[in-house]
């Protein structure tokens, strides 16, 4: 009796947390001909605890699928209308009603992302700022300014000086466009997107940085920067972003990996071994900040959902997917996304009460063996805790499993 007191205590106080992976979402792009209609790639989100998606513009389909979903998106405006957005709020009022406030009492739209790697020099570009700002307008007149940011999403080329990252500065071509960006994204307490690519960086350089390097699996410091060590490229290339962001007024500018992925085919290191280890590598790294931003997690979607077949020119876009067309996993990582998402409480303590119920029932039995209890906990963890997730059948199969031998002992 007194065991199974204390087993209700522990159950009743029983709180877990984990690590999360809140952090880590995928981009859905659609430049292909043979994808799974919009219900599907949702369904193939939910089964794999993905919480997060960006898409690249308002496809109504998917906004359909996700109604319900719980899954927060981030989504864009395409570039052909960032120019009408920019001329007036009428339209910007426009935009925001058709696809974003028709859709928001049951989709959970995180960002607007308001043109995607658009560069200065670009005529587009004069009309990024215009068309955030409208936007924005549009969603304060609708009280959705803290739920919904609107943002953009910028290209590492911007950055003229990246080496040391200490020195990152961006080019004298591009230091006004985004220093206008980083002050209005201040102002409405709203992140800057970066596509980040170590891939593109190692491969226009192979012979200057190692493999390991780019793929953050290098066990020894790479570069050396003051007081900042770097061990992979990823951190150094961020780091160099931050440096550039303090020169224009934005070191607490928070910055969302809106891009990040390796090919597994079509070019120099494009293979599943080095795309697997790149996308399991960055997952589990990202919990963890930066030298120059340590314990900060860094919210980072994974580019792509698919392999995409219309893509180019190069052949290596083609096939960045984490998923094949026909749903089927690439990599053996899919599940990790997800899988260090703490359990719910609420659902561990049901667990809890399924041991303590074995114990009230079958303890007076005299159980001898360890082998005669193991047939009654191989029905709870069977029925109760693969809808917990990996993390949790860890957990209750070591800590039931510890019970079952005290119990045991307890009994003489």
């Amino acid at each position: 009796m007194v065991f199974f007191l204390l087993l209700l205590v522990l159950g009743i106080g029983l709180e877990t947390t984990g690590t999360t992976a809140q952090s880590i979402g995928v981009c859905y792009g659609r430049v292909a001909d043979n994808l799974p209609p919009a219900n599907e790639v949702i369904d193939l989100l939910k089964s794999n605890n993905i919480k997060r998606m960006r898409i690249y513009d308002p496809d109504e389909a998917t906004l359909q699928a996700l109604r319900g979903s719980n899954i927060e998106l981030v989504i864009g405006v395409p570039n052909e209308n960032i120019q009408t957005i920019a001329t007036g709020v009428s339209s910007a009022s426009y935009w925001v009603q058709n696809y974003i406030l028709k859709y928001s009492k049951d989709v959970k739209f995180r960002y607007i992302v308001v043109g995607n790697e658009i560069n200065p020099n670009d005529p587009t570009s004069q009309f990024i700022l215009p068309a955030m700002q409208n936007i924005n307008a549009v969603l304060i007149s609708a009280n959705l300014q803290n739920k919904i940011k609107v943002s953009t999403a910028i290209q590492l080329d911007f950055l003229g000086s990246s080496y040391p990252p200490s020195t990152g500065a961006f080019s004298s071509s591009s230091n006004s466009y985004i220093s206008s960006i980083v002050q209005f994204l201040l102002q409405s307490d709203a992140p800057l997107l970066a596509n980040v690519y170590t891939y593109f960086s190692y491969i226009s350089a192979p012979k200057e940085i190692e493999l390991s390097f780019a793929l953050l699996n290098s066990p020894t410091v790479q570069v050396n920067d003051g007081e900042y060590k770097y061990t992979n490229l990823f951190d150094a290339t961020l780091g160099a972003l931050y440096s550039a962001l303090e020169k224009v007024g934005g070191a607490n500018l928070e910055v969302v990996v809106s891009e990040s992925g390796w090919p597994s085919d079509g070019g120099v290191a494009a293979t599943v071994e080095n795309a697997q280890a790149y996308y399991s590598n960055l997952i589990k790294h990202v919990s963890n900040g930066t030298p120059k931003r340590p314990n900060q997690e860094l919210e980072t979607y994974l580019f792509a959902m698919f392999d995409e077949n219309k893509k180019g020119p190069a052949k290596t876009e083609r096939h960045f997917g984490l998923f094949t067309p026909n749903k089927q996993p690439k990599y053996q990582i899919s599940g990790d996304i997800g899988a260090y998402t703490s359990p719910k409480a609420s659902h561990m303590r049901l667990v809890w009460l399924c041991c303590i119920l074995f114990y009230a029932a079958y303890l007076p039995m005299g159980f001898t063996s360890h082998d005669d209890t193991v047939i009654i906990f191989d029905f709870v963890l069977t029925w109760w805790c693969p809808a917990l997730g990996y993390f949790a059948w860890v957990i209750c199969i070591n800590t039931l499993y510890s019970m079952i031998d005290l119990a045991l002992l307890m009994q003489g």
